[in-house]
């Protein structure tokens, strides 16, 4: 049977949607302040209109999910997750070339808060199911559809309402795609990657209290909390996380070594658990300017980011805080916990104002095989990288309900596209041809996972 491909329609939809999804502005300003309601109600609408029944959830006023659910040809095969969020982060519109809402389309490009981070996920996803609609074409495992809100704070409105209060609506899911993966990543000497997230460290954001005595500026103090906490801070920012590897870095570093043409011995740079910084470094330097996939997570982390203390210049206040973004390695959260017991000190307190897991997915598993052919085939020639996220996703409320999360967004970008720059940067903006890529290879890799490996090579072609 002669393959299928996406109709002209999805094509088209997938720039129109993404504009159109930029539109509506649906920045989260955290703490509690936000609404998604206007995008979910835009991407139900457009479910409905393909035939496939979407729930609109709320988890506080205007704070609203979409789940759909696309059943299967397979009843015996897991189903699948395919998430993204609806929210994106604020913009200041004096900063940016064209207004950050505008979803303007210009010279092949499109324009806006949300064009990478994640609207273009969202409106490929509505333009490739609704191109099966109208082809009659089926998965061979069930499809389940999640629009989130809350993704760029807490998550506590979105994914995590969804897995905490409707888990019933991802039964029988054991995977999951969404954000921050399989985009093209120019590594030099012609050769394109495509890095696929199989991992995710820990949140673990802290709040720092030190407590002294209050008093007037002008006297010594030895029980100063301004100067406790300053000095707990500092210890935190200077301090130096030892190396690990994980499952997943490990498989990076093999991976990115055999593309390269590198010959490397990881026992030679770990000692035990431990990885020794200089022969990590060496290494790191051999693996070129894809080495940035693997830089930052192989260790824990913890940057200060925010200090509150005091009210008045000749007044010494009774207390001062701090908060500090840490992020944790998969089996890093007691090594975590006891370093920040010591760097804090005796004189400040500290807890977790946010917290979430740490994640590994398998790389051996058929979906990522799945995910590897689908982008190789729309880019023959490219080679397809696994690696570990520094930061974190909706993947880590939807694991509570034993999701194994990828990050699986394709995009082809030209040689120059700085794609992580734009991730909460200025000018905002995807390729018109990257989104036709994206819909390309979503289509493929939705049709065919699930499948027998030797079927599935026409999985899903023509199912009616």
């Amino acid at each position: 049977m002669a393959e299928q491909s996406v109709d002209a329609q999805a094509l088209d939809e997938v720039v129109r949607f993404t504009s159109e999804l930029i539109r509506i502005d649906t920045t989260n300003r955290g703490g509690g302040e936000g609404n998604e309601r206007p995008a979910a109600e835009y991407v139900a609408e457009r479910l409905a209109d393909a035939g496939i029944e979407p729930r609109v959830l709320e988890s506080a006023p205007g704070r609203a999910n979409v789940v759909a659910r696309i059943p299967g040809t397979d009843p015996s095969a897991d189903a699948l997750l395919v998430h993204g969020h609806l929210d994106v982060v604020p913009a200041e519109a004096a900063d940016w070339s064209v207004h950050p809402f505008s979803g303007e389309v210009r010279d092949g490009v499109v324009w806006g808060r949300g064009a990478i981070d994640m609207k273009n996920m969202d409106a490929m996803v509505l333009a490739t199911v609704r191109g099966w609609a109208r082809s009659g074409v089926r998965p061979v495992r069930d499809i389940v559809l999640a629009f989130t809100a809350d993704e760029e704070d807490s998550a506590a409105y979105g994914s995590g309402f969804l897995a905490d209060k409707h888990a019933e609506l991802f039964e029988g899911c054991t995977e999951g795609i969404s954000e921050s993966g399989a985009y093209t990543f120019h590594a030099g000497g012609g050769l394109r990657l495509y890095p696929v997230a199989a991992g995710e460290r820990g949140t673990a954001w802290l709040r720092l209290t030190a407590r002294g005595r209050a008093g007037h500026g002008s006297k010594v103090n030895g029980e100063n909390a301004v100067s406790r906490l300053a000095a707990a801070v500092a210890r935190i920012g200077e301090h130096r996380w030892p190396l690990r590897l994980t499952d997943t870095v490990r498989a990076a570093l093999l991976e990115l070594a055999a593309i390269q043409g590198v010959d490397i011995d990881l026992d030679r740079v770990t000692d035990g658990d431990a990885t020794d910084p200089a022969s990590m470094d060496a290494l790191l330097a051999r693996l070129g300017p894809a080495a940035s996939f693997i830089r930052p997570t192989v260790r824990n982390s913890s940057n200060p980011t925010m200090l509150q203390a005091g009210y008045k210049v000749n007044v010494i206040p009774g207390a001062a805080t701090a908060h500090v973004d840490g992020r944790v390695l998969p089996g890093g959260e007691e090594e975590f916990v006891t370093t920040m017991d010591r760097l804090t000190g005796p004189d400040v307190d500290w807890a977790y104002h946010h917290r979430e897991v740490a994640l590994q997915a398998p790389v051996d598993s058929p979906t990522f095989a799945a995910m590897r052919e689908s982008l190789e085939h729309f880019d023959p020639g490219a080679r397809v990288l696994p690696f570990c996220m520094s930061g974190g996703t909706d993947a880590k409320q939807f694991s509570r309900l034993g999701i194994a999360g990828y990050g699986f967004s394709p995009l082809k970008l030209p040689p120059g596209f700085d794609y992580n720059a734009l991730f909460h940067g200025v000018d905002e903006r995807v390729p018109v041809e990257a989104l036709h890529f994206g819909v390309e290879v979503l289509d493929r890799f939705l049709r065919r996972t699930g499948a027998p490996a030797e079927t599935a090579a026409t999985a899903g072609e023509g199912a009616r």
